[in-house]
């Protein structure tokens, strides 16, 4: 049933990338300038998971270098490499110039480096609030050839943190709001999968408007439910997805991704979210109470608000109420 698994993986980039038109022309216009041997506009890609952002800056950057030989690009995963040492590293790999670094190089040098590119190097730093040091943004905002593209769920996560001056430098780059997929966005991204993934007659248009309905707006959720299903039908030796395939790949696909979200956790997340499953409810000063009697070292209490909505972005805990009244709870 499956002739190509790898476009059933939810970071495969497909051929054509099917309602997002807009976004890719925006981001493409603060990039075009470096067709012309101009400096590029910095980018701020924001909107919730599984809209998209990362998708858009990964193809975007591989048309350009179609089009520009003398151009360097990276993208790096903040969440899973948030310390300077890490991320510049990452940048400075790409290009291939770290045969000589080691865990004792100082931060200087290494930005040093990066500022020694003669090539324009366009980055993409994913999941940007999860930076360890956010000043990071301003050193490499300093490096001439250096062009940001900087993905995020909420722009205030990003910004909280920064001295004033970055943060107005930065609200002057272009910024893209992705919103959730609708119902029938979702079916055609299923659909085009379907297409390029599975045999003819696989699944039906019927089954497809299933799977986006249980996937709530996340392309991610949803592409994730396709590949559960199609995997379970072929180890039946069935020549079509069935409903039972779906009805077990959508709880199946969901604690997928959770475990997947749980990998990226630091040791400081991964104490919030323990303590939530630990307690029934709690309101963000019991868990700060909680938090810090738990873990050396503990994080300020912004900081510690700013983990508790990127675990609530990711399916992890989820919160009721507004204001003082707020709780949160483990989502499972």
């Amino acid at each position: 049933m499956i002739k190509d698994a790898r476009v059933l993986q939810d970071d495969h980039l497909p051929r054509e990338i099917v309602h997002r038109h807009n976004e890719i022309s925006q981001l493409a216009g603060a990039l075009e300038p470096v067709v012309d041997g101009d400096k590029p506009q910095h980018a701020l890609l924001t909107g919730p998971s599984g809209a998209g952002k990362s998708c858009i800056a990964r193809a975007t950057l591989d048309r350009l270098k179609e089009q520009v030989f003398d151009v360097h690009t990276a993208h790096v995963d903040c969440w899973l490499h948030p310390n300077d040492f890490r991320i510049l590293y990452k940048l400075l790999e790409s290009i291939g110039t770290t045969y000589d670094i080691h865990r004792s190089t100082p931060t200087d040098e290494l930005l040093q480096r990066l500022g020694e590119i003669e090539k324009p190097y366009l980055i993409v730093l994913d999941e940007a609030d999860q930076l360890d040091d956010p000043d990071l943004l301003r050193r490499l905002y300093a490096i001439p050839q250096v062009t940001m593209i900087l993905i995020t769920n909420h722009e205030r996560d990003l910004f909280t943190p920064l001295d004033e001056r970055l943060q107005s430098r930065l609200r002057s780059s272009e910024t893209i709001t992705f919103d959730k997929y609708t119902h029938d966005e979702l079916v055609a991204i299923l659909s085009d999968r379907v297409s390029w993934g599975l045999v003819d007659g696989a699944t039906s248009d019927q089954q497809l408007h299933k799977m986006a309905k249980a996937s709530q707006g996340n392309a991610r959720d949803a592409i994730s439910i396709l590949r559960s299903a199609a995997r379970r039908a072929e180890r039946e030796g069935v020549e079509e997805i069935r409903e039972e395939d779906i009805d077990e790949a959508i709880p199946k696909a969901r604690a997928e991704l959770r475990e997947k979200s749980l990998d990226r956790l630091n040791d400081h997340q991964l104490a919030i979210y323990e303590i939530l499953r630990e307690n029934e409810e709690l309101m963000p000063n019991e868990i700060v109470s909680h938090y810090s009697e738990q873990v050396q070292e503990p994080k300020s209490k912004r900081t510690v608000r700013k983990y508790l909505r990127k675990l609530e972005q990711y399916n992890l805990v989820k919160s009721e109420g507004k204001g003082p009244s707020r709780v949160y709870k483990s989502a499972n």
